[in-house]
């Protein structure tokens, strides 16, 4: 929590004035029993009638003061925490944008959804709180224990002796809630993930008829979120029963102990009545402390979850932020002796690969499912870094580009086909902010996605829904094709990128690509065989090594793994 505090920096001054005018309201609080006292003993005990209305008139004066007050303070702690909630956001989202994707996949999307929305809304409920109540209720409590003491010494002792029991109750229970809501919010976490996981695979799940098993896999992680958070509740629920019960035996024995310094004279009925109302404001104020612990508790927590996210190092760091020159001389990329570990896999993924692409070449890179070829293109632009060996992009270490740069220079289609919701002319200036409706309708024909652009009719102001949800698994495809060509990249990587595509659109896109992009060189990702097989050269992975590199013809005679795949996709006159 001490790390995220900083965030309450620029409002400091809210943050002081906000408590201050708390302690304000409390202390015209602590005077009201006073002037009651005062209406008993005199106003009451000599019938002056004009003296009770002049005090009554003194108590309404007190709660329009006292309401004032709590205005002016409740508006500078909404003022500060709303702020402190919103710097929160802003940063957590901008680490998270650092992070690589090693450090994402093992934290988990919904994990960080959660820490994002959920933690930080709690953390934020957290500070409002803290600047209003915890500093006005201990002063509240104190305070009348202070001012009994002022009335009299031997009755405020049940004050100092009901205290301290209180105390150990509420901090008790806060201690042994607190490990609690951590566990809570975990659950919540995984009640995230399944929703999550089974909003984004509804089709999926009603094709295979599964509504019934995700229904009860819902259930069974809601329902351990319900058997947590009850039993959580339950322990906080014991505070209220117990600062009462406590409370009222202090009361129980205030009373008869006043009743007896009465009779003895030593203190009047007025003050006894002020004892007692200092007794409940403690009470009142206990309780707000309790509840006050509890929500602070889950504010310690989510507040702990959130430092962890910001303690995670990001794995690539932009070492260097000067624009690097390559050599013009060198291969375009070069892979040498590269191996790649993810964190947490019990063997490499890849293995002593070593290739290199020159300028305007395509490279066709072809496996069996699992054998790396994502991985493979990944480590170009550095969004996973290499274990061993290195990545050279016209002959400097990828390591040695400032990230920004060397993303620029390459162009990358991902399997999935993700789109953002707007305009089609929107989604494509996700590759070139200033690119013309030219640049774009030239990159839709090289696509192959200009024809049913225009059929659309409202041509590039078409809106995309969310992901894409309103065009087929094919059209998404053609679009990001077109985007990552809108940005005229140097090197062009289509991971699997046509897989949605029939043969007919696949061929006119690879051939439109050839001549167009004569500069640009393709990493061209694919299980068909019929893609990469007029590639200008072509990788075979098997288990993450490589298992032959070179065109077509040589592989057929000396790689038995490639022979296999072109001949048990292709007939023998398409293996020619």
């Amino acid at each position: 929590m001490k790390k995220l505090l900083k965030y309450l920096s620029n409002y400091k001054r809210e943050s002081i004035l906000g408590p201050l005018f708390k302690l304000l309201e409390a202390s015209f609080e602590l005077l009201v029993p006073l002037v009651m006292a005062a209406i008993i003993d005199i106003g009451i005990k000599n019938h002056d009638v004009t003296y009770i209305l002049s005090m009554g008139g003194l108590l309404v004066l007190l709660g329009i003061i006292g309401l004032t007050c709590s205005i002016t303070a409740q508006y500078f702690a909404a003022k500060a925490a709303a702020g402190f909630g919103t710097s929160l956001r802003n940063d957590l989202f901008s680490h998270i944008n650092t992070l690589s994707f090693q450090e994402i996949d093992t934290i988990g999307t919904a994990t960080l959804i959660t820490r994002m929305t959920s933690d930080v809304n709690q953390v934020q409920s957290g500070v409002n709180l803290f600047l209003r109540l915890f500093l006005r209720s201990p002063f509240v409590v104190f305070g009348a224990m202070i001012m009994a003491f002022t009335i009299d010494i031997k009755a405020a002792l049940i004050f100092a002796v009901s205290i301290p029991v209180l105390s150990v109750v509420v901090f008790g229970i806060m201690l042994f809630s607190m490990p609690l809501y951590k566990k809570v919010q975990k659950q919540l976490d995984r009640v995230l993930l399944a929703a999550r996981e089974n909003l984004g695979g509804v089709r999926v799940i009603r094709a295979f008829n599964r509504q019934n098993d995700e229904v009860r896999r819902f259930d069974e992680e809601n329902g351990m979120l319900v058997k947590l958070q009850v039993f959580v509740g339950k322990i906080s629920a014991l505070m209220n029963p117990f600062t009462y019960v406590i409370i009222n035996l202090a009361i129980i024995v205030l009373i008869n102990t006043g009743a007896n310094r009465v009779q003895t004279g030593n203190i009047t009925q007025g003050q006894v009545v002020a004892l007692v109302n200092y007794m409940s404001q403690i009470l009142v104020e206990l309780v707000k402390l309790a509840n006050l612990i509890i929500t602070i508790s889950k504010a310690l927590a989510c507040a702990n979850r959130i430092s962890s996210v910001f303690s995670m190092e990001p794995g690539i760091k932009d070492t260097n932020h000067n624009e690097v020159k390559g050599k013009t001389d060198s291969p375009k990329v070069e892979f040498n002796q590269v191996s790649l570990f993810y964190q947490g896999a019990k063997s490499e993924s890849l293995r002593g690969i070593g290739f290199c692409a020159k300028k305007g070449e395509t490279i066709g890179i072809i496996g069996g499912t699992g054998s790396g070829k994502s991985t493979l293109v990944n480590v170009i632009p550095r969004f996973y870094d290499v274990s061993q060996g290195s990545v050279r992009v016209e002959g400097i270490d990828v390591r040695e580009y400032p990230l920004g740069q060397l993303r620029e220079m390459v162009g990358i289609v991902p399997q999935k086909a993700v789109l953002f919701k707007g305009s089609i002319r929107e989604n494509m200036q996700w590759g070139k902010k200033d690119a013309s409706d030219e640049d774009i309708y030239r990159a839709l024909t090289i696509a192959q996605a200009k024809e049913f652009v225009e059929e659309k009719g409202e041509g590039l102001d078409f809106l995309i829904q969310a992901g894409g949800k309103n065009l087929s698994g094919g059209q998404r495809q053609r679009l990001t094709i077109a985007r990552a060509i809108v940005k005229n990249p140097q090197i062009l990587i289509l991971d699997d990128s046509a897989s949605a595509l029939d043969f007919a659109t696949d061929a006119r896109l690879r051939k439109a690509i050839k001549e167009e992009t004569r500069d640009m060189t393709v990493f061209l990702v694919s299980q068909r065989a019929s893609t990469i097989k007029n590639a200008d050269s072509i990788v075979v992975l098997e288990d993450g090594r490589m298992a032959g590199c070179g065109k077509h013809g040589e592989l057929m005679e000396s790689c038995e793994v490639y022979r296999e795949i072109c001949l048990s996709q292709l007939s023998e006159k398409e293996v020619q």
